[in-house]
């Protein structure tokens, strides 16, 4: 059963920028898991396969904030800050987990949740404030649902897929990345991680019926001192196209529904490739 969990965090001390990177993130989330569980933990840390979640970056919740240099309304999220963020702004930072095990392990921390426990994130003391895991009309990014439910709730009959991509996104191919959201390295990053976690395998998905229709989307660049990220933000609008049976089309919505809790492509948990469905008014 996928969770997609917003923390509402109040940072007690100014986070300075170079610790609001998705590798400091990264490891904070460890230090949550392993504050319950050391032994997954250290395993979640050494592991090299993909893994049973996401992080997004660090979101500031008053988007008018002088911080957003530019704003980033709409569905992007801000990834990357130049100036710190102060002691008392009200922040969210969004986990998904994608297996009911990882779940499971931490729902000891959820429910023992103290807000006056200081967690770490460079020199600044945070408190959790309080965490949502339910749909919210003003937090899209909080959600739950088992993977049944995904699937049944899929349409047979929507033939239009419009997906925002709100944190810069990129694809593995072979030895190198690439920033183009083709059919196949959208859809096959959401098949590789439904047929991984979901228990409900799909052996083949209509891959050749889908058609980018409109696409608005440019690529950032994202550098730290250690590496450059280079991605895209924006959206693409997929349509099913060709005579394709009820049940491929079902697949194909249900892999575009998970993508919010899955992620697509690289450095998922790290910040990156945060993707959402949107729907026409």
């Amino acid at each position: 059963m996928p969770h997609s969990l917003v923390l509402n965090l109040l940072p007690q001390s100014p986070i300075p920028p170079q610790y609001l990177t998705g590798r400091h993130l990264h490891a904070l989330f460890l230090t949550l898991v392993s504050s319950v569980d050391s032994t997954l933990g250290d395993r979640l840390h050494d592991s090299t396969a993909d893994k049973a979640f996401t992080l997004s970056p660090l979101q500031i919740s008053n988007i008018n904030s002088p911080i957003l240099k530019g704003g980033k309304g709409g569905s992007k999220l801000q990834y990357s800050y130049q100036q710190p963020i102060p002691a008392g702004t009200p922040c969210w930072w969004r986990i998904s987990l994608l297996d009911d095990t990882l779940f499971g392990k931490l729902t000891q921390l959820w429910l023992d949740l103290n807000p006056n426990h200081p967690w770490h994130l460079g020199p600044a003391d945070l408190y959790i404030t309080s965490i949502q895991g339910t749909p919210q009309s003003i937090q899209p990014w909080a959600n739950a649902s088992t993977y049944a439910q995904l699937y049944e709730e899929a349409s047979e009959c929507n033939s239009s897929i419009n997906l925002s991509f709100c944190t810069p996104t990129a694809f593995r191919q072979g030895q190198y990345d690439t920033t183009l959201p083709t059919r196949e390295s959208v859809f096959n990053s959401l098949l590789s991680r439904w047929n991984k976690y979901s228990g409900i395998e799909f052996n083949h998905i209509a891959i050749e019926s889908i058609f980018p229709s409109f696409v608005n989307i440019h690529t950032e660049i994202l550098a730290d001192s250690r590496s450059k990220f280079i991605g895209i933000l924006g959206e693409v609008n997929y349509k099913i196209l060709g005579k394709i049976e009820s049940i491929q089309i079902k697949q194909l919505n249900a892999l575009a529904n998970f993508a919010l809790y899955a992620g697509i492509g690289r450095k998922t948990t790290m910040g990156m490739g945060m993707t959402r469905r949107l729907y026409s008014p």
